[in-house]
């Protein structure tokens, strides 16, 4: 499918996000092997999140969705035997951490996905799942299809040898069904919703210094919920109104944790204007309305903690760079060559397409500031984030561009385009 989006002189008005992906990952899995019903509001329309609804209805679980996502959880015992291959579609997601689950069940399983998927290094969640007792196989040694052959686990202490809140999130869901206490050990941190949402659920978690310690075979019960906003969908409307001369927009019912509103820290140091309004909590996440105005923005530098905390939003980030008055530096990024596509390459092979100039390496790039965006054909390469960052890209070009395969941004923001012309003018 194929986009046009035409240039804009304003951004103004309300926007009310999908349900944030990694929050209903996890409330989905969880649910599943919860005992009783829970109901999940504003469950994210994503395709990848909708991924794993049905991996979980082939593991026999039923789910409704009818507005709400209505889950009937079967105990940590009641998965059953798939009657094929699980497909988890573009979600990296799902099948790192339902692996973790897939690890410990009484049967074997084979998990995979589309080609997009079948590129992206497993190795990472096999080696502690096989330290607990399962055994998996992939192709290669490391890539999907995996097979996982499900054991009684044992507890572990692991520490994750990268930033990776999937890896953590694997080994605490394999660690439900060990008896014991599973330990992970995580040397920078990350996104803590998987945590959250265990804690909801009705299992023992302590969180301690970068030490996080879950008590094995817990009775999880379910639960109402209702998923906050995605602030990685935001950063896409607050980079956009700061690409147009005139922006005055609010963003609704954002999920504000602490581990994800870095990304607030760091726009605000660089000059974006920002204010959080109206801050509750649902749970155990914060959630609350952002205004956002068109701003003088400065710049900056993301490496090191700061890359791995920003590694989804870093893509429209870099077209707010070349926009900045001093540019972006992006250094010790390297996992972006491992998302859905390279997205060191294909974020520079778009910007260059528009007329941008970017120097790369390995580990991330550095875009100068002060730089015009010109009308180009740009291609999504089938990655969501890539779609949606240069999207917001045209907004400040000299003409309309097209956008290819505009409809990777389904992944996770079905209503994406939609939403971006209705705030555009």
């Amino acid at each position: 499918m194929r986009q046009i989006i035409t240039p804009a002189k304003s951004i103004t008005g309300s926007v009310l996000l999908p349900g944030d992906k990694s929050i209903s990952h996890r409330y989905g899995m969880l649910a599943s092997i919860a005992e009783g019903t829970s109901r999940i509001r504003n469950y994210s329309t994503g395709a990848d999140c909708q991924s794993t609804l049905a991996c979980m209805r082939a593991l026999g679980i039923s789910v409704q969705n009818d507005g709400d996502v209505v889950i009937e959880g079967r105990g940590l015992d009641g998965l059953r035997e798939a009657a094929g291959p699980l497909d988890c579609g573009n979600s990296g997601s799902t099948i790192r951490m339902l692996s973790g689950i897939l690890a410990a069940q009484p049967f074997t399983t084979v998990i995979g996905g589309d080609e997009s998927l079948s590129r992206r290094p497993m190795e990472r969640i096999m080696r502690p799942l096989e330290q607990m007792g399962a055994r998996l196989e992939a192709r290669d040694g490391r890539f999907p299809p995996l097979t996982v052959h499900g054991a009684a686990l044992h507890p572990i202490e692991y520490t994750l040898p990268i930033p990776s809140a999937q890896v953590k999130s694997c080994v605490l869901l394999a660690g439900l069904y060990a008896e014991g206490v599973t330990v992970v050990n995580e040397p920078v941190r990350t996104r803590d919703h998987t945590e959250l949402a265990l804690t909801e659920f009705g299992a023992e978690v302590e969180r301690r210094r970068g030490v996080i310690s879950l008590k094995g075979r817990p009775r999880l019960e379910g639960r109402e919920l209702a998923v906050p906003g995605d602030i990685s969908s935001a950063a896409f409307f607050i980079v956009a109104a700061q690409m147009v001369p005139e922006a005055d927009l609010v963003i609704r019912s954002v999920g504000l944790n602490p581990t994800r509103s870095r990304l607030l820290d760091f726009l605000s140091g660089a000059g974006v204007q920002v204010k959080v309004l109206d801050i509750q909590q649902s749970g155990g996440e914060l959630i609350g309305d952002l205004r956002v105005r068109s701003s003088r923005v400065r710049g900056g530098r993301i490496d090191g903690d700061l890359a791995a905390a920003l590694i989804d939003e870093i893509p429209v980030l870099a077209v707010l760079g070349a926009r900045s008055e001093d540019g972006l530096v992006v250094a010790d990024a390297a996992e972006l060559k491992v998302k859905e596509t390279d997205r060191i390459a294909t974020v520079a092979d778009n910007l260059r397409r528009m007329g941008v100039a970017v120097e790369t390496r390995a580990d991330g790039f550095t875009v100068p500031g002060r730089q015009r965006f010109h009308a180009a054909q740009i291609d999504s390469f089938g990655d969501h984030r890539i779609a949606m960052a240069f999207s917001v890209a045209a907004l400040a070009a000299d003409g309309p561009c097209e956008i290819d395969n505009a409809d990777a941004a389904s992944v996770s923001f079905p209503e994406f385009f939609d939403t971006l012309r209705r705030i555009a003018a």
